[in-house]
């Protein structure tokens, strides 16, 4: 099974967001090339908002080039053998923090928002990664900064799509 393979299965699998969801599976069957950067078309992207439930927390990083506090995240690549996988390495090297492991039940939700030329789209398969007691984060070369937040205070700090996401992790825990 390709990473390509494995993103269309889980999409199909993803019961929420229907209208969304089929727009990631017409992406990728006009785009051969949808999972990859290289599709200027637009792309899938993996992402995980880490998450301390214990203490009522979410680690936020405060991307360097977007300098926006975001969830970890990314692009796939070949090494990636599939769509979770890409999620967890890419939270792991920003955070971080050895030991993150999903939330069972696969993606928590979808986001497609634009970004800058000479891409246009990111379609964002979001997980969510619980960190393990006594994490310690580290930030990585792609951050500004990395900040563990409160539930409540996302709103303060993030945009809506971060909001959203931390809403449905919740609801998941």
């Amino acid at each position: 099974m390709t990473l390509h393979d494995d993103a269309v299965l889980v999409l199909k699998g993803y019961e929420d967001q229907t209208d969304l969801r089929q727009q990631y599976l017409d992406h990728l069957a006009a785009h051969p090339d949808g999972m990859w950067k290289a599709c200027t078309a637009g792309h899938l992207t993996a992402s995980a908002l880490v998450v301390d439930p214990e203490r009522g927390r979410v680690l936020l990083t405060l991307h360097r080039k977007l300098k926006m506090w975001l969830q970890m995240g990314g692009h796939c690549e070949s090494g990636d053998v599939s769509v979770a996988d890409a999620a967890l390495r890419e939270a792991t090297e920003e955070s971080g923090i050895e030991g993150l492991t999903l939330l069972p039940g696969g993606p928590v939700r979808l986001d497609r928002h634009p970004i800058p030329a000479p891409c246009h789209w990111h379609l964002d398969v979001q997980y969510a990664a619980l960190a393990p007691p006594g994490a310690v984060e580290a930030i990585s070369d792609e951050s500004d900064d990395l900040r563990w937040f409160g539930y409540d205070e996302v709103a303060t700090v993030a945009d809506e799509s971060v909001v959203r996401l931390v809403k449905r992790v919740r609801a998941a825990l």
